[in-house]
């Protein structure tokens, strides 16, 4: 038997009143229990295993699935639960966390971001909440992307113009090395922000095409990296 501290990233259906619970835990990183008799209506904690929710667990430790036996709700967040759009960003940071996270190999970092940025989807909403953890999760998964010089050629401005970036050549390109997707010197400026200790700064801008840039280009980096399509990230477009 342990206990965890974890958010629930997703769940689905087992047999006719089970439900498989995948979380991110502090301690213990990805994890998938069962969460018996939850679809009953009866179920004390069945609500409390929603996507989204963070909790702490009492689990027992079972030889293919480990088994949920208790669920306290550490904080309520009914403003993410309510509002379609603070729920829709939740559930795009849920997917990209879960592609990152790996099951018995914990990461701290990682669960504390998710809850910082879950926190900030509803208590500080701007056009930059999503794409700043997507950034923040590039970074912690080792690819920290280079903004201040080409990552071609190593040339810094302004010899090199930075006109364009690919997340796997390194980041920002020079014109003669550039590859991927355009990208503007505003741009670049607000993903060093968020990256270089101006993350609170940068969660104050109002909607600007430099922010919609930003957020296109977490996105595509973010793909890119994981070789696979964020279903959720695109449904908010």
């Amino acid at each position: 038997m342990y206990r965890e501290r974890g958010v629930v990233l997703r769940s689905y259906k087992l047999g006719e009143a089970d439900r498989i619970v995948v979380l991110l835990s502090e301690g213990r990183g990805k994890v998938r229990a069962v969460a018996k008799g939850v679809r009953k209506s009866k179920s004390r904690i069945g609500g409390r295993l929603e996507p989204l929710n963070h909790v702490e667990l009492l689990v027992w430790e079972g030889r293919d699935l480990d088994v949920v036996r208790q669920v306290d709700l550490l904080e309520p967040w009914h403003e993410l639960h309510t509002n379609l759009n603070y729920l829709s960003q939740g559930m795009a940071m849920a997917e990209a966390a879960e592609q990152v996270a790996q099951e018995g190999e914990p990461s701290s970092r990682l669960y504390a971001m998710l809850v910082g940025a879950l926190r900030a989807t509803w208590q500080r909403p701007g056009p930059l909440v999503l794409a700043s953890f997507y950034w923040k999760l590039l970074a912690l998964d080792g690819v920290q992307p280079l903004l201040e010089a080409c990552a071609g050629c190593g040339t810094a401005p302004p010899a090199a113009n930075l006109v364009a970036f690919d997340i796997s050549l390194g980041g920002a390109l020079c014109r003669a090395c550039r590859r991927g997707e355009p990208v503007s010197a505003p741009a670049l400026e607000l993903i060093g922000w968020i990256l270089g200790g101006k993350l609170s700064r940068a969660l104050e801008l109002p909607a600007s095409a430099a922010t919609a840039e930003v957020s296109r280009l977490a996105t595509v980096s973010l793909e890119k990296h994981l070789e696979r399509r964020l279903r959720t990230a695109h449904a908010l477009g």
